[in-house]
């Protein structure tokens, strides 16, 4: 009923009431509204994309019965934005609602979205109003009705009903919600949550992962074929794989190179440019209904990441991640000082009026969290030195979202953090590859901002420790990719690349060339010596490589001659108990020793250990090093007994500090088989040699050298412990030369960047 130009009043008992003159009074009555017939579909399901792929997650929606044989009333589609998890599930609902089987067709079907609680109520209401007559004014209660009516009743007619939430944004918004279970009815909900509250008796997670890589071929191949892009299979799979196999991705590249006319090679070169945005690579209409392009896919996803506890530090942790191994993240590095006082700074900007608590490692781990149940990232917390994944989509666009000096910060915090994770002996080789890759995908997206205001000591840490890991030719071509870089932005006379050189001049000796390597040390020496002066610790240091790479390359006597000069000038400026002034005496002997003088290297070495005890400890590289050269020259002043004795007392401390697979470690097992060897026992050496090369050509490669040289000394071991080869050893009373001993490389510290 209808007043119009009266006063206000109040009448009870449906009677009516008035303080004025009316003009006008209509009365309207709705009539009745009869429920909707059967079959009945409320809201729309989205269309089918054009080149929709049948995939295996379309079989598992199918699943009746749980692994248990519980039956499945609710299927849960969950994963990151992008991955088709919408169009898998409007498949399944289009093939449900075109069945018109007795058994398998549906009475009603009700489609909505649900990316808020207000979306659901109303989807739910509509329904309400449709198939059971509620009120459409009040959208609480006829949402109320319509759960109700799902109810199954006992005198009611079978109602068999599919319920689709498509893309729930928050479990708190099902509160009171969830459609009841019934043997009759099915619930399919899509969501990037993967929040505890989701899971719960009857319900079945479905896990949308990527593509496979034949599904992006295929799903590109039947976009494009036909349409003026007959490209070659190389390419699409290439494309496929930049495109780390999204669905949304390839979708709207498809629509890019379609639109476009471009070639997918000069596509992927605009993909490449790490100058322009990923934006740039997004066709301007959107296909298949898309409401968002690629770049805006995760950002909801983003900011409510960002709300949950603790707030505010989910995006800052996510441009960390962003900068590094999209395959893989240490938690270590993560959790690490560097990355907490970064949240920190975040933390106290979002209050600049109070005082920011410090951020825990806990409150980092919560926030790495935050990110996963969003499905922004994948954090495994059981696999610590690949704890976290990210796909490297939405790290680009991450990264596309920060201003240079955002940029320029979030870099250097993540060199620092990796640093700060990195172990100074690294004896876990898999911790250690998950830093290098680290360390060379920063590298590979910071670029030049590494370089400012010199080199992070994290460029030099990744070169030192492929070298470290046996990989000697990967290090040389580290240092020379980072020679050329710092001549290019530091110059060629800044300490850094000074330092550099340095490396690079070791890396290559290590590599096999010394007469190179003692070469590029002498030209250093002169540009040391003006840049730096003859007294600087660098300086002093390239003098103790040069000394060292002559007697590599053949000089003996002059690798003597240069220490036996270098060290007086130590002792002078760097006092008897610097480590530089230790590794010199510790090469002198060992110089002494390739000279001829085996007794002297004896001598100088077990003079040297007790200082090396004092003053780096007993489980220091350094002292472990000159414990196995002290051996090895014992042997070889005749000493063999006294050799394996001394050996066989390192090697449990190098598995200890250092792991097996260290090459030091390697080393020691090779020199104490042979020592074995010649004192006799060639049998026991070749057993131990066996034993040894299956382990190097596991750690270091069927072809590396060490690996090459361990089965030769194998091979010479067999043959001597044969009956004809043991009876000619003990007439010769010696090895042959093909079973020479060959230590461990001494304590050699890399130039380091100038601290």
């Amino acid at each position: 009923m209808h007043l119009s130009a009266t006063g206000d009043a109040t009448a009870t008992a449906g009677g009516l009431a008035n303080t004025g003159y009316i003009a006008a009074l209509t009365l309207q009555q709705r009539g009745t509204q009869e429920p909707a017939p059967w079959p009945h579909q409320v809201g729309v399901i989205p269309p089918a994309t054009r080149s929709f792929l049948h995939r295996a997650e379309a079989d598992l929606l199918r699943t009746k019965v749980d692994g248990g044989g519980t039956a499945v009333l609710t299927q849960l589609l969950t994963g990151m934005g992008g991955v088709g998890k919408t169009q898998l599930a409007a498949d399944y609902a289009r093939t449900a609602w075109d069945d018109t089987s007795t058994v398998g067709g549906l009475d009603v079907l009700v489609w909505t979205t649900a990316s808020s609680r207000q979306a659901v109520v109303t989807g739910y209401a509509q329904a309400g109003v449709e198939l059971c007559r509620a009120d459409p004014n009040d959208a609480e209660t006829a949402a109320r009705a319509f759960l109700a009516w799902l109810t199954p009743k006992a005198t009611a007619r079978t109602c068999r009903w599919l319920i689709v939430l498509d893309d729930v944004a928050d479990p708190a918004d099902l509160i009171g919600l969830w459609p009841p279970t019934s043997p009759h009815g099915r619930t399919l909900i899509t969501t990037r949550r993967r929040d505890a509250a989701l899971i719960g008796p009857g319900r079945h997670t479905v896990e949308v992962g990527l593509f496979t890589e034949g599904e992006a071929l295929t799903y590109l191949a039947t976009c494009l074929t036909g349409h003026g892009h007959d490209e070659p299979v190389e390419q699409l799979t290439a494309l496929a794989a930049d495109l780390g196999y999204l669905p949304l991705a390839l979708s709207q590249a498809a629509a890019y190179l379609l639109d476009s006319g471009e070639t997918v090679a000069d596509y992927r070169h605009l993909l490449a440019d790490r100058a322009r945005p990923l934006a740039d690579s997004t066709p301007e209409a959107l296909p298949d209904d898309q409401a968002l392009p690629l770049t805006a896919a995760w950002s909801l996803s983003i900011d409510r990441a960002d709300t949950l506890r603790p707030a505010g530090l989910a995006r800052p942790m996510l441009r960390l991640t962003s900068l590094l191994d999209a395959n893989g993240i240490p938690e270590a590095v993560l959790t690490s000082g560097p990355v907490l006082a970064h949240l920190t700074m975040h933390r106290a900007r979002l209050a600049p009026d109070a005082k920011a608590d410090p951020v825990s490692p806990r409150d980092a781990v919560h926030a790495l969290r935050a990110l996963h149940r969003l499905s922004l990232i994948d954090h495994t917390p059981f696999t610590p030195h690949q704890a976290v994944r990210v796909h490297q989509l939405i790290q680009r666009t991450t990264r596309d979202t920060l201003a240079p000096h955002q940029h320029g910060q979030a870099a250097h915090t993540a060199a620092d953090a990796l640093i700060s994770a990195w172990p100074a002996v690294e004896r876990d080789t898999d911790l250690s590859q998950a830093l290098r890759a680290n360390a060379q995908a920063l590298t590979a997206c910071a670029q030049d901002v590494l370089y400012r205001p010199n080199a992070h000591a994290l460029l030099y840490r990744t070169g030192t420790s492929l070298g470290d890991a046996g990989q000697v030719a990967a290090a040389r071509d580290h240092f020379q990719h980072l020679a050329d870089t710092c001549t290019l932005h530091l110059g060629p006379d800044h300490p850094d690349t000074v330092a550099t050189l340095g490396n690079l001049a070791r890396w290559r000796g290590e590599a096999g060339e010394a007469a190179a390597a003692a070469g590029a040390f002498a030209q250093l020496l002169e540009r040391a010596m003006r840049v730096l002066g003859r007294d600087h610790p660098d300086t002093l240091t390239t003098r103790r490589y040069l000394a060292f790479w002559r007697g590599e390359a053949g000089d003996a006597a002059g690798a003597v001659a240069g220490l036996a000069e270098l060290l007086p000038d130590q002792l002078r400026i760097l006092g008897p108990d610097h480590r530089d002034t230790l590794t010199t005496r510790h090469n002198l002997a060992r110089w002494q020793g390739r000279a001829g003088e085996a007794a002297t290297a004896a001598v100088g070495l077990a003079e040297l250990l007790p200082d090396q005890l004092r003053i780096l400890g007993p489980d220091h590289p350094d002292t472990l090093t000159t414990r196995g050269y002290l051996a090895f020259w014992q042997g070889k002043a005749g000493d063999a007994a006294g050799a394996v004795a001394g050996l066989a007392e390192l090697l449990p401390d190098q598995l200890r500090i250092l792991g097996p697979d260290h090459p030091d470690t390697l080393v020691t097992r090779g020199n104490l088989a042979q020592w074995r060897g010649r004192a006799g026992d060639a049998a026991t050496a070749a057993a131990d040699l066996a034993e040894l090369l299956e382990h190097k050509e596991r750690v270091l490669g069927p072809d590396h050298p060490h690996t090459l040289a361990t089965r030769q000394m194998l091979t010479h071991w067999r043959d001597q412990a044969a009956p004809r080869g043991a009876a000619v050893a003990a007439k010769a009373g010696k090895c042959s030369g093909s079973c020479s001993v060959t230590p461990a490389t001494g304590p050699n510290s890399t130039h380091q960047k100038p601290v």
